[in-house]
């Protein structure tokens, strides 16, 4: 379908996938509930090539199909391939010269494909816009990227700014939900580009439905998903993660091994208030309680030696004080005062021998737990799978990776629902080094 200015706000799909079997399997599901617009994100281009767009073109002839290419350099060689795939529209960046834009411009009215410059990453994008619309391209995209989404960013502001620089449609892309998607239509946006609310829900077509009635202002249940928050709601998010799915957004990292839980039932989350303490010297961690806040956790560093410094009337002052929490890498007892209680506690040891209180230690000192150190103010998460420390400076962006994972991972269980194996959908030997 070649390309023509939107007369109403339209839903764009934007297939960020490795996998071209998952793309056309997931745009199979929603095309049916109104989606007219596909793109061949970047991330599947580069990993499959112009061979994306040729599959999008053939299954959907009737879409408008979306190359993004991302052209930084090139414009007539890489406009004239993605027009070649069979692609209506291909995406230029704002950030490349002049001359390049110019060049894409020009190729794309000689080839009969238009032209959409993406915003991503420039200094001013408004004044840009203005820029790149006198060159004549046919839209402009204001682009919040996944990793600025991932610090709980959006771009509405800078969305309405562009919107009302320029006369040509203007696209918003990053994050969009059924529940944002009215706002980005108030805040000027023709084209509303929704990824991962779609591509990652279990019901691909349900999902796809949801963001075309959303384009007339019906508003969607608020369930959290798809959707990145800022520091003041991390709580809600971090509800909804595991620790796996916090050390995977790690990078696999922020393990701590060697500790036990030993209430299993109430979850562990919150910011760390550390002690240093002698082996069974329970005196500095007593104290460290009445320092903590409502959801903090308490950590201990006893050098993962006993006797106790934990027990039964700590973990009752605590659970009155609502701690999110002990750690406590040394010993604790008193278990059957433990167990059932509202706390979470973990330790290395338990032992009915406890020490003396003599006051050797020191409270807000890095601690080294279960071979991580943690310093004061980062974030503990403890569950089922295990306890991962969290460095307080990136809080935001690791928990919103993780419910983008565990989003992920709705999807791949719905698909082994289906029939599908885990080692099918992510095709698993295609990816071995070889």
């Amino acid at each position: 379908m070649p390309y023509s200015v939107p007369a109403t706000p339209i839903i764009q799909l934007a297939l960020d996938f490795l996998n071209l079997d998952q793309a056309l399997r997931a745009a199979e599901e929603a095309v049916p509930a109104g989606i007219t617009w596909i793109e061949a994100g970047t991330p599947l281009i580069k990993s499959e090539g112009l061979s994306a767009l040729r599959a999008l073109r053939q299954r959907f002839p009737q879409a408008c199909i979306i190359g993004d290419l991302k052209t930084m350099d090139a414009g007539r060689v890489e406009v004239d391939a993605v027009h070649r795939s069979g692609a209506d529209i291909a995406m230029v960046l704002g950030v490349a010269s002049d001359a390049t834009i110019r060049e894409c411009v020009d190729a794309g009215r000689h080839l009969g494909i238009a032209i959409g410059c993406d915003l991503v990453a420039v200094a001013n994008p408004a004044a840009r816009a203005r820029e790149v619309a006198a060159m004549g391209v046919d839209l402009v995209s204001v682009h919040t990227p996944i990793d600025q989404q991932m610090e709980g960013r959006d771009g509405f502001a800078v969305l309405k700014e562009v919107a009302a620089a320029v006369d040509i449609p203007v696209a918003c892309a990053g994050g969009l939900s059924p529940a944002t998607i009215p706002t980005a239509i108030a805040n000027g946006a023709s084209i509303c580009i929704v990824g991962g609310a779609v591509t990652k829900a279990p019901d691909n077509f349900a999902a796809a439905k949801a963001c075309v009635e959303a384009l007339s202002g019906v508003v969607a249940p608020q369930q959290g998903l798809y959707q990145r928050k800022g520091l003041s709601d991390i709580r809600e998010v971090l509800s909804r993660v595991s620790s796996s799915n916090l050390s995977d957004s790690l990078h696999r990292g922020g393990a701590i091994s060697g500790l036990h839980n030993r209430n299993p039932g109430p979850l562990l989350c919150g910011p760390a208030v550390t002690v240093a303490a002698h082996p069974g010297d329970w005196s500095k961690p007593v104290q460290a309680i009445d320092k903590c806040q409502p959801g903090e956790v308490l950590v201990i560093d006893a050098c993962g030696q006993g006797p106790a410094l934990w027990g039964g009337l700590a973990t009752r002052t605590a659970a009155m004080r609502r701690l999110g929490g002990v750690v406590i890498d040394g010993a604790c007892r008193d278990l059957e005062e433990i167990h059932g209680s509202s706390l979470s506690v973990w330790s290395r040891l338990v032992c009915p021998d406890a020490g003396e209180p003599h006051g050797i230690g020191a409270h807000g000192v890095a601690a080294r737990i279960g071979g991580q150190m943690v310093q004061p103010g980062d974030w503990i998460f403890g569950d089922a799978s295990g306890l991962v420390v969290i460095p307080a400076k990136r809080i935001v962006e690791v928990a919103n990776r993780a419910q983008d994972i565990m989003e992920r991972e709705q999807r791949y269980a719905a698909e082994i629902d289906k029939g599908r194996t885990l080692a099918e959908i992510a095709e698993l030997s295609r990816w071995e080094k070889r």
